[in-house]
Formats: structure tokens, sequence, C-alpha cells
């Protein structure tokens, strides 16, 4: 029987966790693109810290967030879902209130302030991954994944575009975007939580234990951290490569990332669903295979003197390969995990992504001093190993991918 590849927009609204919720992810992902650009200037421009304390401030704060992340895994295995949601989102209100009490040339309040807006930026993601997998299961959950991803994509960027437009207000501009963005995720958290969702894993925890082993995730976690690395080729690779090697105008950084953001918002659904018809670690060995093959051509691309031109075309192929790696890697994950397990699976999962987000700038920017063999062969090396373990792993014990907690709304 051929795979279902369409889904009604109605009934992928319903499948990521309803329509409050929907408008939840929206505002919350404008809060995010006013504030998560800027705020790097944010600590030079208005508390005058140095560019070095201000990026080690927000380095510090994201890493020792991951650390918060069992916390979190354990409280969604007891139940909890759109509580878990909001409460990742009323942690950044926090952080955006320390922001502005933060008095200038003191970098204390302002490395809290980074920490608890990493803490609730590497939350969100498993907690909106277990909420969707509560309500929605097998290739309709995939899609909602996929449309919750396409749908945050579109918040940043609009976020991104409002507050560069402001940025011509100086000091008072960034104070106030910092405001509306703390307003933003107070709202988003109502939201998030007026929707009342919360699974009971009782009888379905004992039916797990009883026939579902823990997913073997070594495989998988150390090949995410690889993964991980093509969401910052847009941000920091090519723009690297384009200026200090290719000497293109900045003009053609802004371009590539402004196509990365509206192919992922515009195909992530469609290639997701497209995509449901072979085996999710099959897809997610393929992304791999696209992500090294995009490499290969950035290094064709710098080293015979293609220009900028070549780059923005094969970051079209990079992009397609992020696509297929975001719509495919937690769809296996939350198919994998059993059920009374779900929570502690995606928040390992959202820590190998966490730790590739955090080392990737270093690395990038270490390789990419040793030339463009070394940049993009070691990047496309590494992926397509990552691809052949992930293709390699065989899945233990039998497939609970359709399978999903009993869930109560309004309780």
């Amino acid at each position: 029987m051929a795979t279902k590849t369409y889904i009604q927009p109605r009934a992928l609204v319903r499948a990521s966790g309803g329509p409050r919720y929907a408008v939840a992810l929206a505002v919350d992902a404008l809060g995010t693109g006013f504030l998560r650009p800027f705020l790097l200037l944010y600590g030079v421009a208005v508390l005058k810290l140095s560019v070095s304390a201000t990026g080690i401030a927000m380095t510090a704060g994201s890493v020792v967030a991951l650390v918060c992340m069992p916390a979190v895994g354990r409280w969604l295995d007891r139940g909890a879902r759109s509580t878990v949601v909001a409460a990742s989102m009323l942690v950044r209100v926090l952080g955006v209130a320390l922001l502005l009490a933060a008095p200038a040339g003191h970098p204390w309040l302002f490395t809290a302030a980074a920490l608890f807006l990493g803490i609730g930026n590497q939350a969100w993601p498993a907690a909106h991954a277990a909420l969707v997998a509560t309500v929605a299961h097998g290739r309709e959950r995939d899609a909602a994944l996929a449309g919750g991803r396409a749908l945050r994509n579109a918040g940043l960027g609009a976020g991104g575009l409002l507050a560069t437009a402001c940025l011509a207000g100086g000091t008072t501009a960034l104070q106030a975007l910092a405001a509306v963005t703390g307003l933003a995720y107070l709202a988003a958290a109502a939201l998030a939580w007026s929707v009342h969702l919360r699974a009971y894993p009782g009888a379905a925890a004992a039916k797990d234990r009883d026939d579902e082993p823990a997913p073997r995730m070594r495989v998988l976690l150390a090949a995410n951290v690889i993964y991980v690395f093509c969401l910052n080729i847009p941000e920091i690779a090519l723009p690297l490569v384009l200026v200090t090697q290719l000497h293109a105008s900045p003009v053609w950084s802004g371009a590539i990332f402004v196509a990365n953001t509206v192919l992922v918002v515009t195909l992530q659904v469609p290639v997701t669903v497209f995509m449901s018809r072979f085996a999710r670690r099959t897809v997610l060995a393929l992304a791999g295979v696209v992500l090294a093959a995009s490499y290969l051509g950035f290094f064709a691309a710098t080293s015979l003197g293609w220009g900028a031109p070549a780059v923005a075309v094969v970051s079209v192929v990079c992009t397609i390969g992020e696509i297929i790696y975001a719509g495919s890697a937690t769809a296996l994950v939350t198919a994998l995990a059993p059920a009374h397990v779900l929570g502690h699976a995606l928040t390992r999962f959202q820590l190998s992504t966490g730790f590739g987000l955090a080392v990737s700038p270093a690395i990038v920017t270490a390789l990419a001093s040793r030339g463009s063999a070394a940049l993009w062969g070691s990047l496309a090396a590494a992926t397509l190993l990552s691809a052949s373990a992930v293709a390699a792993e065989k899945d233990q014990g039998t497939r609970p991918s359709d399978y999903r907690l009993p869930a109560r709304a309004g309780a």
C-alpha cells in the first residue's frame, strides 16, 4: 500500500498541539528573533562590555544550561507536557528581566541572563517534541514536528528583520527590543500553559518496561554532534569563507542566510512528508550524504575560485541536507524511545545538539584557519562517517514509533 504523502493543514495544526499552541510557538519564535541575533550587540553597546567578555558570558550560559537537561527529562517522564513548554518560555522572561536590570560595565547579571535564556533555549526543543509526540503519532507526528520547525524559522526570520529595522534607534531601541522580547515570551508561556496537556504514563509505562528495551542511542547521539554542524554553516562558516577567502561583499552572506530561512520555512514540511515513505534511519543517513556532498561542493567552489555565486548555489544543497536531517533526527528519537523514557531520550538528544552547536564555532574557525581542504574535507569526512554509523546501527526490539501515551487536555 502506498504511503500517504499529504496531510491536511487542519490535521497538521491539530497534531502540533492545536491552534493556541501554534500561536504560542509563533509568538515565542518572534520574540527569540528579536533578541537572539543581537544579544552580543546588547552586551557591547548597552552594557559596555568587551566583545570577548560578552562572548564568554554567552558561551558559558549556553554550556551551563545543558546541565539542567536531565531534570527536564525527568519532569517530562512524569507526564508533564504543556507545563514544561510554558516553563521553558517563562525562564526566558526571567533572563530578559535580568538583562534589563544589568548595570553597565558589570558582566555578572549579563552572564546570569545568558544562563536563563540558555536554559529556556535548551529545554524548549525536548519539551515541544514530547508534547507533539503525545498528541500525534507515526508519520503525522513527524510532519507536525517539521511544521513546528518551519513555523519557528519563520518567526525567527520575521523577528530578526523587525529587530534589524529598529537598530537605527541605538541603545534605547535595543533596550526596547529586549522588553518586547520579554513580553512575547510571557504571552507565549500563557498560551502554551492554557493548552493543559499532560501524559499519563502509568499503564503505558508498565507495558513499555515489559515489552520495550531502552534504545541504544550512543551512535545516534555521537552522529548528531557532527550533523548539527550544518546548522551553523550559514551563520559562521560561509560568512567566514566568503569574506576572508573569497573577499566577497557581506551582502552575499546575508542573502545566503535569508535564502536558507526561506527554504526551511517553505520546504521543511513537504520534504519531510515526502521522505516519510522511507525508514527514518535511512533518511537520516541520506541527510549525511547530502550534507557531505555540499561540503565537497563548498571546497570545489572556494579552491577553484568559482566565487560567491557558486557558494550560494551549493548552499541550497546544504540547506536541503539540513531540512532532511531536521525532519528525520528528532522523529527517529521519538520512534525509538519507549514512552516511559521519552523525556530522557529527547533530553539526551538535545544535549548532543547543544554540545555540537557549542563547539562547532570554535572547530569551524580553527579548521578554516588551516585552509579550505582542512575545513570542508574534515566536515565531509566526519559527516560521511556519521551517516555510515547511523545506517549500520540496528534498532532493538519492536518499533514503538506509532505508540503514544494516554493524554488528557484540561487536566
